[in-house]
């Protein structure tokens, strides 16, 4: 692809046409170096679009939910983007697609744009080209963009550093409440949503909730509000969708939307930079091979006197000098 056809396709994903906005969006997860210059020309154009993060432990029915409150919007004529983050599969390295498969009817709907990302091994629920991705749909024109992630548990609380809002979903009968609390997720709702109502021991998975926001000792006017639903019925998601307007009208006033996307804008240069480091580090300077030769060796030296003489050789390398 020339960079006459990139900067075209910059102007197709403008113009909403969504074969293009699938090529960008590949060029991110492949990590092609082309996006990066391409994301730096459109960067200014972006946060027109609200970011909805849906977390929970798995089994709680966030397909469901995220395909409910999409087809609710739509009612109301709203576009939407959905970047459902699904496991890798162990034989090609892409994503699953089981969430295409439970939001059949969307799947035709040109209003809804949905796109599977396999995690491939990526810690925290996201996979690494996720805030691109989601870039490339706010580009598009989409009025709101939906982040479900993998459902692993423990490990999910990078949601909040990709939406404004972080909607954690659990639902009766799944322990989710200790689950919720070693995963962290307790700290980075928004708002706590009690799905499959349906299902016994409701009551008291709302009182457990209210019980550890106590704990918490969060002021009554700031708690996270706890609503129940029961998605594959519809109960509840209209309810849902009005409260998430509010708190996004609410936050875009005082000031605490443009608080978090300066702070997420700060991690993610962060999680950029980490990740450049760590390839030149181990690939470019091919200090993984001296790494690797070493233990084949039988473990020679320590652990941290290895480490220092690799970041040494990588200074050395990189022209610094300094070997401490």
């Amino acid at each position: 692809m020339t960079v006459a056809a990139t900067s075209d396709l910059v102007a197709c994903v403008r113009a909403g046409q969504e074969l293009a906005c699938a090529r960008l969006m590949s060029l991110a997860e492949r990590g092609d170096p082309r996006f990066g210059a391409l994301h730096d020309g459109f960067f200014r154009e972006l946060g027109r679009a609200r970011r909805l993060g849906i977390t929970g432990p798995p089994g709680a029915g966030k397909s469901t939910l995220v395909e409910a409150l999409a087809l609710h919007w739509r009612r109301q004529g709203r576009t939407l983007g959905i970047v459902a983050v699904d496991p890798t599969s162990p034989f090609s390295g892409g994503a699953l697609l089981g969430d295409r498969v439970r939001m059949g009817r969307l799947a035709l709907d040109k209003g809804v744009f949905i796109r599977s990302m396999a995690t491939r091994g990526v810690f925290g629920g996201l996979a690494r080209a996720t805030d691109d991705v989601v870039d490339v749909l706010d580009l598009s024109g989409r009025d709101t963009l939906l982040i479900e992630t993998v459902g692993v548990g423990q490990s999910e609380v990078d949601i909040a550093r990709s939406a404004d809002l972080t909607v954690v979903v659990l639902h009766p009968g799944g322990g989710d409440t200790i689950q919720a609390m070693k995963a962290g997720l307790m700290e980075v709702a928004d708002l706590y949503l009690v799905n499959k109502s349906d299902l016994p021991g409701l009551d008291r998975l709302v009182q457990q909730l209210h019980d550890i926001l106590e704990l918490r000792e969060i002021p009554p006017g700031e708690r996270p509000p706890i609503l129940v639903s029961c998605a594959t019925e519809g109960r509840g998601v209209g309810e849902l969708a009005d409260t998430l307007d509010a708190l996004c009208a609410e936050r875009a006033r005082d000031g605490r939307q443009a608080r978090r996307r300066t702070e997420n804008f700060e991690r993610r240069v962060r999680r950029l930079v980490d990740g450049r480091l760590r390839h030149d580090v181990w690939e470019a300077e091919a200090l993984g091979g001296l790494l690797a030769a070493r233990v084949a060796q039988g473990l020679p030296q320590p652990a941290y006197g290895l480490s220092d003489e690799i970041l040494s050789l990588y200074r050395i390398r990189r022209g610094d000098g300094d070997t401490r």
